[in-house]
């Protein structure tokens, strides 16, 4: 704070008003800050946090892609499901919700039989090589079931 040196001085009542001022403002919260150190020119630099997705890893980048398609998916589904039934005029919650719950439940099937048909293709090509050194014995059992009806009867033939 520099003071003009050949200013007139201030009256009691000036100086008692400017001490005030001066008070509150070192007393006041700050509003905003400024930083106006300059800025390296290269080196480590602090992460910054950028707009948009977080940081993620690519599975999960993909399964949050993957939830967030299914869901406008279901909306369409289920949107285009409400206007049929209003449409007709039966718009009841039980209607509403079996016609909600049947497409959803088709999905489901589908995405359980793919994925069973990818884990059966998977398994059947293993093959295990075992080597030994020395003499060795080796047996084989094979267990065949066959299961039919409600109340199946399991009969096992071990050979």
């Amino acid at each position: 704070m520099d003071q003009d040196r050949t200013a007139a001085p201030l009256s009691a009542d000036e100086a008692d008003a400017r001490a005030r001022q001066l008070i509150t403002e070192a007393y006041a919260p700050p509003t905003s800050h400024r930083d106006e150190t300059p800025l390296p020119a290269y080196g480590p630099t602090p992460p910054v946090a950028q707009p948009g997705r977080p940081p993620m890893s690519q599975k999960a980048t993909d399964a949050s892609a993957l939830m967030l398609s299914g869901s406008v998916a279901a909306l369409s589904v289920g949107g285009a499901t409400s206007l049929v039934l209003f449409t007709l005029g039966q718009v009841d919650p039980t209607t509403l919700a079996v016609a909600g719950a049947g497409p959803v439940a088709l999905v489901l099937a589908v995405g359980s039989l793919l994925r069973s048909a990818g884990r059966a293709k998977a398994d059947a090509h293993t093959e295990h090589h075992h080597h030994y050194n020395g003499p060795v014995r080796q047996e084989s059992t094979t267990v065949s079931s066959t299961t039919k009806g409600l109340f199946a009867k399991n009969r096992n033939d071990v050979r």
